[in-house]
């Protein structure tokens, strides 16, 4: 199985530690996308007109700080590193060992910075967003979308595709061919809060049942041990299976 992740806005950092080691990343077919977006991005943080460019607030210029500190500054584990609605409620510091074995295999999160990391991957804190046009590089939802097609079908094996990410992310890679009869997304009724909630506990569900779902028809069933379900079939060929999810 392959559950997919967003990233978060807000970041853990560390005051002390080792950089990140960039040959030691999951998915090492991804560095030199990696390194041309860390380069670009360090250069657009340190201009005046970084956080217009970068769409962010002019008063998270700290934030944007870090984008050029990327090779020096310590290194979080994905797992330690995300924070907000969605982590919160996955909570992986709180699985028992066998639960936190499935996430590390399992879990990807989509990264704007870093294309695809696992739980425990080490990487520093950066703000970019997946809507960002990086210059030269281009939208980098764009620029991804190559890349992490040749990685994540790996990734997913013979497992459902399980898509918690938001639309923003979802750009950045869309499953293909056989993949897409594999393809749920989880959809939750209502505000973008409960949303990222919901999220964040069936992915903790997941790992939690230990059920290696196959179909979305499996996967269903394995949700719907703890949330209300409704399994939507793709309008269309190449779309996903829909999944509504809302706790009970």
């Amino acid at each position: 199985m392959l559950i997919l992740l967003p990233p978060s806005e807000t970041k853990t950092g560390r005051s002390r530690g080792r950089s990140a080691d960039p040959a030691r990343l999951s998915f090492p077919e991804l560095a030199a996308t990696r390194a041309e977006v860390a380069a670009a991005l360090s250069l657009i943080s340190a201009e005046p007109d970084a956080p217009e460019r970068l769409g962010v607030s002019a008063n998270l210029r700290a934030d944007i700080a870090h984008n050029t500190r990327l090779a020096s500054a310590p290194a979080v584990p994905v797992a330690d590193l995300y924070t907000g609605v969605l982590y919160d409620a996955l909570d992986l510091a709180s699985l028992d060992s066998a639960a936190r074995r499935r996430a590390n295999r399992w879990i990807v999160v989509v990264s704007a910075l870093f294309g695809a990391v696992r739980p425990t991957d080490k990487v520093p804190p950066y703000r970019l967003s997946m809507s960002v046009n990086l210059g030269e590089l281009g939208p980098l939802a764009a620029l991804w979308r190559a890349p992490l097609a040749i990685v994540l079908p790996i990734a997913a094996g013979r497992g459902a595709i399980v898509d918690c990410r938001s639309s923003t992310y979802a750009a950045a890679w869309v499953p293909q061919g056989d993949l897409a009869a594999r393809w749920v997304q989880i959809r939750v009724p209502g505000a973008t809060h409960m949303a990222k909630h919901t999220r964040g506990l069936v992915a903790r569900h997941l790992c939690e049942s230990g059920v290696d779902a196959r179909t979305p028809k499996a996967l269903e069933r394995v949700v719907a041990q703890r949330f209300e379900t409704t399994l939507a079939r793709p309008v269309r060929p190449g779309q996903p299976w829909i999944l509504d999810t809302s706790v009970r």
